[in-house]
């Protein structure tokens, strides 16, 4: 029997023949084979397997890289920052100071806010600061017998707001309400209970800003020393009324005893 020779054009058309039934596996086997060898078509691979990341690790570093760009900013800074610390004393009202600092270099108005409002009061709960300026605000909280004694844990939390304003913009209750759209939540303060009997460096800071805040508070209560002229006293003044009243009785007195 005669051999039959294919000639070009017949290989051809016989291996088209075998491509219409193309092979997964071999397929997928030699284009492996292919993208392995080369080092541009890894880094295709590894793009494609980044962009093929689940939804919720994008959405992750979506809300990553925002809220680091809202750190950046906030117009006021806190120390302590984070959380608010008090001592432990159930039945007692204890107290706790953070330093607020204007960073910024517009005037803000600032707000505290309390999820306890019955047991926690702020001084000064309010105010307007102008670049650079910064305070110390006294927070009053009082401890509740706790149902067991170990417990020491509170889900009490101070938020604070603030708005930039003006210059020479005065506060007022209506302030944040009328600009609400443009508050910003500077910082969300968590309570956290110290033990006064235990000596560590978070109980040494907050006695240190607790001596300065009465200090100033002190210095505000000072009458000021100069040679202006003061107004009498609200008691000088209705002494001197009565006097003068007595008096005009008296008078009216005498007159109706001569007439008689």
């Amino acid at each position: 029997m005669a051999a039959i020779v294919q000639g070009p054009r017949e290989q051809q058309e016989g291996s088209k023949a075998w491509n219409l039934c193309p092979m997964p596996w071999w397929s997928n086997t030699n284009d492996n084979s292919k993208s392995n060898g080369r080092p541009e078509d890894r880094n295709s691979n590894n793009s494609q397997q980044y962009d093929q990341r689940p939804p919720n690790t994008r959405q992750q570093s979506f809300a990553a890289m925002a809220k680091a760009s809202l750190l950046a900013k906030r117009r006021l800074r806190f120390d302590p920052d984070g959380k608010l610390y008090f001592m432990y004393e159930p039945g007692k009202q204890v107290s706790s100071a953070v330093r607020i600092k204007n960073v910024s270099k517009s005037y803000v108005a600032f707000k505290f806010q309390t999820n306890a409002p019955k047991s926690c009061f702020m001084r000064p709960p309010n105010g307007i600061l102008s670049p650079k300026e910064s305070i110390l605000a006294t927070v009053m909280k009082f401890v509740e017998q706790p149902e067991h004694p170990q417990e020491r844990k509170t889900k009490d939390k101070f938020k604070i707001v603030s708005l930039k304003v003006k210059e020479g913009t005065e506060y007022t209750p209506e302030l944040f309400e009328e600009h609400k759209d443009l508050v910003s939540v500077e910082r969300v303060l968590q309570v956290v209970f110290l033990d006064p009997k235990r000596q560590c460096q978070e109980l040494d800071k907050l006695q240190k800003r607790l001596a300065e805040a009465e200090a100033l508070n002190q210095a505000r209560k000072k009458p000021q020393d100069d040679n202006t002229p003061k107004p009498p006293a609200a008691e000088g003044v209705i002494d001197e009324w009565k006097e003068r009243r007595e008096k005009y009785l008296a008078r009216q007195q005498v007159e109706v005893v001569d007439s008689v």
